[in-house]
């Protein structure tokens, strides 16, 4: 974005320092006063617009970010920054529009993108817990969730998540990796709810009929015992960092934790007590259903950015293994 202002100026260096600290709606209203006497400067209703995208009020960030593309020409983060917050509004015709100057296929026809762009690993919460899960992008910046997230996060299996441009590190998936994406919040809530079991057995292939079972009503069981990890965020946000024990094998923790995303309740206690029937060494401790709303971002911190910028290396984030 082409620099039209005075770098110089008192008012440009606050609202520059407001957004850099995470006070978004300080910064708004700082680059909203710079605008009254400077209405044609692009670089501050790009700013403006990126300040509303972080306070995820879509429609002043689409204002913003098409008058910065009027003023100053095609500017690929701008033309994001639109074509994000336009999907999030369901202006379809002005998302495809964007994501087709930014030089992405689509697939044809008009209304909602539905595509296949690949698997790519969703960080929710970026300001707060920041679980990732795997998920399925159906659009330029929509993924369906793949796993059965932790209820705490708010989220479920099968949401619809609209997602940031930028990436914000890697996962491995096999022999290659995958980009991880901060959610900027739900767009569709899936119909299954999860629900949290505690059961036990003697070992995996135990477990294995409960993992893999399928009926009407359930979505997906993941073994969170299993398949959760914690990770510095160094190594979340992919940064070569080396861990003692990496590679040292667990040995079988008999009690398990279990995420079911089920329809109904009745599906998840049906689907846990065929299993328990099924053999002497298998015990269901208990069953809860579990609904938490989605944490809401706190004024004043920068989730948006990596560790390796704020020197918060140090912390942990919970991963969650390929469904």
């Amino acid at each position: 974005m082409t620099t039209t202002v005075d770098a110089d100026d008192a008012l440009y260096d606050a609202a520059y320092s407001a957004f850099d600290d995470g006070r978004l709606a300080e910064a708004s209203a700082l680059f909203a006063r710079m605008l009254e006497g400077r209405p044609d400067a692009a670089e501050l209703h790009y700013m403006r617009g990126l300040a509303h995208k972080y306070l995820r009020d879509w429609a002043v960030s689409l204002a913003h970010n098409l008058r910065a593309l009027e003023l100053d020409g095609f500017d690929e983060a701008a033309a994001w920054n639109a074509g994000i917050a336009a999907t999030a509004l369901g202006d379809w015709d002005c998302a495809r529009r964007l994501w087709r100057e930014c030089g992405i296929a689509l697939p044809e026809g008009q209304g909602p993108i539905e595509g296949d762009f690949g698997l790519v690993s969703i960080r929710l919460n970026p300001w707060g817990a920041g679980e990732t899960v795997w998920a399925r992008r159906i659009d330029v910046v929509r993924a369906r969730l793949l796993n059965v997230p932790l209820p705490e996060s708010g989220y479920r299996f099968g949401d619809i998540v609209l997602h940031d441009g930028a990436s914000t590190g890697g996962r491995r998936m096999g022999e290659r990796t995958v980009p991880v994406f901060n959610a900027l919040q739900r767009l569709q809530k899936s119909d299954f709810r999860t629900f949290v079991a505690f059961v036990s057995c003697d070992s995996a292939d135990a477990l294995e009929p409960l993992l893999e079972a399928r009926a009407p009503g359930l979505g997906y069981v993941e073994d969170w015992t299993g398949s959760i990890a914690h990770y510095c965020l160094r190594c979340s946000h992919g940064t070569p960092h080396r861990h003692v024990d990496d590679e040292a094998p667990l040995p079988w923790k008999r009690d398990r934790s279990l995420g079911i995303a089920a329809q109904g309740r009745r599906t998840a206690e049906k689907l846990l007590r065929d299993w328990r029937r099924a053999g002497a060494d298998r015990f269901v401790d208990g069953l809860e259903a579990v609904d938490a709303p989605i944490p809401e971002p706190d004024d004043g911190r920068v989730w948006w950015r990596g560790p390796e910028d704020d020197g918060t290396n140090e912390e942990t984030e919970p991963e969650t293994a390929a469904p």
